[in-house]
């Protein structure tokens, strides 16, 4: 039997394009990586679409494309282009590190992206190639730019909370004074054992909020582009905001409004969950009422507590898609 559907609406997908990723960030794969999915193993673009084509019937209207990195997997703009055709998607956005989105842009543009995230957890570009293992700054800066350029907005920005972003912070809010870039400022997620080792590895959102006081007055404003799980501010004079998702110390599963499909076709209704229901097999056989089925029994299974979840999540970022 399957379960209820949710007691509110859950309208966001977030839909993994791929587990590979140009970058090994220090919070997402250990040194030596992952094991990526044979070819064979990941849903076409087609399959995606066929899936999100069924989705918008119970009430999915936005679609995130995240990874892996996305733009790693060749024809991304293809993909936009059939989910912009379904009736009922109404935002197609990209989670990306940036440094592919120069030689994208024009074509995720055209075919009907939205909005882009973009991960650049340090300014510095010595720190920046540390964290990313071999990143260069230069080319996510050209990313951001791109994406302004294009007029992917609201661009935000994600940094991820480490120490280390204290030294930083004054370059972060110069990003958001004269440009209207939105800085969130991301807690460290234990997923996958990818986490942070020690405390001393991770920074609080309170740590983090005085050294934001003392800068100027914080004021609280909307979410720029609908809702998110960040809560943002604004300070004087700044065109941007930053913000704050703390989905560790101040969890916001009562409002989540997210599923999760991996790139092998596995639902996830919880990021912190080892719940999956496969949906490969009715995906790609175009058996509606099944996925349709896979879908349902999925949401009926969110808890919207992750202090009840049925097991800890053993798979890391880009494997499930952040």
């Amino acid at each position: 039997m399957i379960p209820p559907l949710p007691r509110h609406l859950v309208d966001y997908l977030r839909l993994s394009v791929t587990d590979r990723c140009n970058f090994r960030c220090v919070y997402c794969m250990p040194p030596e990586g992952v094991p990526f999915k044979d070819h064979e193993d990941i849903l076409s673009y087609e399959d995606m679409a066929f899936f999100v084509s069924v989705a918008v019937e119970v009430g999915i209207s936005k679609v995130r494309l995240t990874g892996g990195e996305p733009l790693a997997r060749k024809g991304v703009p293809g993909l936009v282009r059939l989910l912009r055709a379904i009736d009922g998607v109404d935002d197609i956005s990209l989670t990306t590190n940036g440094t592919l989105l120069p030689a994208f842009v024009d074509d995720l543009t055209a075919a009907g992206l939205s909005r882009v995230n973009i991960s650049l957890d340090s300014l510095d570009p010595e720190r920046y190639r540390a964290l990313t293992r071999g990143g260069s700054l230069q080319k996510a800066l050209a990313g951001v730019e791109a994406a302004l350029a294009h007029g992917l907005g609201p661009v935000k920005i994600n940094v991820v909370m480490m120490r280390e972003v204290l030294a930083e912070l004054d370059a972060f809010l110069e990003l958001t004074r004269q440009r209207p870039l939105h800085v969130r400022f991301i807690e460290w997620m234990p997923v996958g054992g990818c986490g942070p080792q020690t405390n001393e590895s991770s920074l609080s959102k309170g740590n983090l909020t005085a050294a934001l006081r003392e800068r100027g007055e914080l004021m609280p404003v909307a979410s720029p582009g609908g809702w998110g799980p960040a809560r943002y501010f604004h300070l004087p004079d700044h065109a941007g905001t930053v913000g704050f998702i703390s989905s560790v110390s101040d969890h916001f599963c009562d409002d989540c409004n997210r599923l999760r499909l991996t790139a092998d076709g596995r639902l996830k209704n919880c990021l912190f969950s080892c719940d999956e229901v496969e949906v490969q097999q009715a995906v790609r056989t175009r058996d509606r009422e099944a996925t349709l089925e896979a879908i349902r029994a999925s949401l009926g299974r969110k808890t919207f507590d992750k202090r009840v979840l049925p097991g800890e999540n053993t798979r890391g970022m880009s494997q499930i898609g952040g």
